[in-house]
């Protein structure tokens, strides 16, 4: 057993090939074969509700297929604080002494295994022989929590091998869970730093350009404000961490409305968007740091203003999307290392610790995409600047 779960734990860690070529088939001949594809099958139940955690929910959902895994009479899933979170099979009179155990275990960083005559809640008909609490530990020795399994049987090398087996596949699951969730609070972090980028930046200047037309252009101001609004109410929303682009460029167009109306005629737009990429998702403010990055620092240094132009095209199975200035640009040197960093130096921006501005969006598409779709920035002194995103049209797991 503890050699089939082995093989268990390494093909779904590895991405379940093994079980969908098991389930594809219509027969499965063998013994041998049904057996592990039971055995997968009920690995692939006991995983699913673990991918947001070990909640009171997950492990009341996933207790009986992690005690089919194990043979165990009985088995508990227990909290790292010691509660128990769930139990699946008989023997629930032994509540205190699997919660000791799995604290015990927990502690020790190690199986912690009870024999009967040391139990207090040993009845009915079938004898229990001990309870075993395997910790559930990541690779940094934190510990997760426990399973703890209550045995009608002296437990032997290949029980105990099981068990030590299951937890370590349940510790591999919730740690990649622990790892989902830092990465969306650090996606909340950093969006919660765009914004914050955005304010002292943006809003103060279309306050004051809304102010100028109170009584020159009433109804221009009117039309200004109900812009700004909406701006706001899109850029502070409390919605999730991706958008589509049609909406990124729909809030792009009421920044460039604003920033029009301040600078008049010497700041131009242009735009080509390939309607069948509209619907792409990418990143919650993926585009605004790139526009603003062209307009406050690629032409404000240039008296008669310029022409910045957002591009969007459809490249098989990617979207590529950019936006250029043909404003001062920068020495191509800054960018041979710590490339965003340059950028946001020649902006003017402190790049702290929560990677604001061009390096912010750059992390975020890596680690929405991976890192082969980082920005990738195009410049010369006095020959503008061009800032390129690539996004893929489809990938699993990211959606507006």
């Amino acid at each position: 057993m503890t050699t089939v779960l082995a093989v268990i734990v390494a093909a779904l860690v590895g991405g379940g090939a093994t079980y969908a070529w098991l389930r594809s088939r219509r027969e499965l001949a063998t013994p041998a074969e049904r057996a592990v594809h039971a055995a997968l099958h009920s690995a692939s139940r006991a995983i699913a509700p673990l991918r947001g955690g070990l909640t009171e929910a997950a492990a009341a959902e996933s207790a009986p297929h992690l005690q089919t895994l194990t043979g165990a009479a009985a088995l508990a899933v227990v909290s790292p604080d010691g509660e128990v979170l769930a139990w699946s099979g008989g023997h629930r009179a032994l509540g205190a002494d699997v919660a000791h155990a799995a604290q015990t275990a927990s502690t020790a960083g190690r199986r912690t295994l009870v024999a009967a005559g040391d139990l207090d809640g040993v009845t009915g008909p079938h004898p229990v022989r001990a309870i075993v609490a395997q910790p559930l530990m990541a690779d940094d020795g934190t510990g997760l929590g426990a399973l703890v399994a209550v045995t009608e049987s002296d437990p032997g090398p290949g029980s105990l091998g099981a068990l030590a087996e299951v937890a370590y596949f349940v510790s591999s699951r919730l740690e990649l869970a622990d790892l989902d969730a830092s990465r969306a609070r650090l996606d909340r972090a950093e969006v919660r730093a765009l914004r914050a980028q955005i304010s002292p930046h943006f809003i103060y200047n279309a306050l004051g350009t809304v102010a100028s037309f109170v009584r020159t252009d009433p109804v221009r101001a009117r039309e200004l404000i109900l812009e700004f609004a909406d701006f706001t109410r899109y850029s502070f929303r409390a919605a999730g961490e991706y958008t589509v682009l049609s909406e990124e460029l729909r809030n792009i167009d009421r920044y460039l409305t604003l920033e029009r109306a301040r600078f008049g005629d010497v700041l131009q737009v242009r735009l080509r968007i390939a309607p069948e990429v509209l619907g792409v998702v990418l990143p919650f403010l993926a585009l605004q740091p790139l526009v603003e990055n062209a307009v406050r620092h690629g032409l404000a240094g240039k008296p008669d203003g310029g022409t910045v132009t957002i591009v969007a095209t459809d490249e098989g199975t990617d979207c590529v999307v950019s936006v250029e200035d043909d404003g001062v640009g920068m020495d191509p040197e800054l960018l041979r290392s710590g490339a965003l960093d340059a950028v946001d130096e020649r902006a003017g921006a402190v790049r702290e610790a929560a990677h604001v501005g061009l390096a912010n969006v750059d992390d975020r598409l890596r680690a929405a995409f991976g890192n082969d779709y980082g920005l990738v920035v195009e410049t010369a002194p006095g020959a503008g600047t061009k800032v390129s995103m690539r996004v893929p049209k489809f990938r699993q797991g990211v959606r507006a």
